[in-house]
């Protein structure tokens, strides 16, 4: 691998191995309103926020982290814009007292906060704007959680960027055979501060999960039922994270792909399966950043937002991390990669929520079981359906499906998501 492609690979796991609290698009929500009532310059008396579809499906049934079990855009405007810091950006809500989350509590009952759906044909798509007095004040977000294109103050520009990408790198020199390469090459003193971070912290917040009862309790109900063998193990552990975090838990996860439920599943079926073969700490980091940098690479094509479950993403990618354990390199990863998308590709995203818990599973799953396939000498072939001859060109084939096909499938998981936010709203 060249120096300029190492340099790449390494800007690219910079910009994606970020520490966030709670789930992401909320607390992208709150950094907006949080930049907006800074640009105000006063405690509003009213907002409004205009958020796209899948921003609404991503928040409307997922705790608002730190404020005491809040759901919703609302929540999440009134949780920025009381308490929130944007200088910590995605850790926005993370230093939130007990007199914060009631001051939080009090602004929702007692100030108007209107929630409208975008138009812009944006995926992701975050406006809002407040008023105090006879003074406005508007942030956009779009693009990214972090992609701050518009602040305004009584309608004159403050700040003005463009639709970015998320950094300086290039994704488009990612794939199966480069990440296999990086792993194997990359310097462990380039990575391992960003891994061990990853790892620490997302390890942290699974074993909270399987300590206490958050959600659905998706993982303890996975080890009471089948055991704590290491497949199961790692489904299991990793599902308690999205229990914990999905439902109210404050421990900061390392997100990839710009989601925590994807960071989690990247890493710690990676990290349960190393403890139980015994391996190394180097070997652990380079398979961990495989699984990162698969994950990446799937979801590049795909978007941030569809409706296309991120897990699934992930849990290939910790299946080849998983095979970069036992020491598979690029032909095993690739046709356990290969193996994982189709048994999975097709999980819906119907938005964050204590059943992403069962979908990080069921991911954890198709990942194992592509693995395990190409350890016995069994795959499934090009032709089969959408699979294409070559990974690659697999790869290429869902993100298509997840970009292109499943788009009217997104609009009408949002459609109904809507219809029953309403249905509630007029009881």
């Amino acid at each position: 691998m060249d120096e300029a492609t190492l340099k790449n690979y390494l800007a690219i796991l910079r910009e994606e191995l970020l520490p966030a609290t709670g789930c992401t698009e909320p607390v992208a929500v709150a950094y907006a309103a949080a930049l907006a009532r800074e640009a105000l310059g006063a405690l509003p008396d009213r907002a409004e926020a205009t958020v796209s579809g899948n921003i609404l499906k991503n928040v409307k049934s997922v705790i608002v982290p730190n404020t005491g079990g809040l759901k919703g855009i609302a929540a999440a405007v009134a949780a920025g814009v009381v308490a929130g810091d944007p200088a910590r950006k995605l850790e926005i809500l993370s230093s939130l007292t007990d007199g914060d989350r009631r001051a939080v509590a009090d602004y929702l009952r007692a100030v108007p906060i209107s929630v409208e759906r975008a138009d812009s044909g944006c995926v992701f798509d975050i406006g809002v704007r407040v008023f105090g007095g006879e003074h406005t004040a508007y942030v956009r977000i779009e693009g990214h959680h972090t992609n701050v294109v518009l602040i305004e103050r009584d309608g004159k520009t403050v700040l003005r960027g463009e639709l970015a990408d998320e950094g300086a790198s290039d994704r488009s020199l990612l794939d199966i055979a480069g990440a296999v390469e990086f792993a194997e090459r990359v310097p462990l003193s380039l990575i391992e501060p960003l891994l061990e971070r990853q790892i620490g912290y997302n390890l942290a917040i699974c074993e909270e999960g399987l300590r206490n009862d958050y959600g659905a309790r998706v993982g303890k109900i996975l080890l009471r039922a089948y055991g704590d063998g290491v497949a199961n193990l790692a489904k299991a552990t990793a599902a308690a994270g999205s229990d914990a975090r999905m439902n109210g838990c404050e421990l900061p996860v390392v997100i990839v792909s710009g989601s925590g439920n994807q960071g989690i599943t990247a890493s710690v079926p990676v990290a349960v399966y190393a403890r139980h073969i015994g391996a190394d700490r180097e070997t652990l980091l380079r398979a961990v950043v495989l699984a990162d940098l698969v994950t990446i690479h799937l979801k590049s094509g795909i978007g941030r937002l569809s409706a296309y479950c991120g897990a699934v993403s992930a849990g290939v990618g910790a299946g080849a991390g998983i095979c970069f354990l036992h020491g598979g390199r690029l032909d095993e990863v690739s046709h356990t990669v290969v193996n994982g998308l189709a048994i999975a590709s097709g999980l819906i995203c119907d938005g964050a929520k204590s059943s992403c818990a069962a979908k990080i599973a069921a991911a954890v799953d198709a990942g194992l079981l592509g693995f395990e396939m190409n350890r016995d000498g069994s795959q499934f072939y090009g032709g089969d359906g959408i699979l294409e001859h070559g990974v690659e060109r697999t790869i290429d084939n869902i993100g298509d499906l997840a970009r292109i096909g499943m788009r009217s499938t997104d609009e009408e998981i949002i459609r109904l998501m809507i219809d029953e936010l309403k249905r509630s709203q007029t009881g």
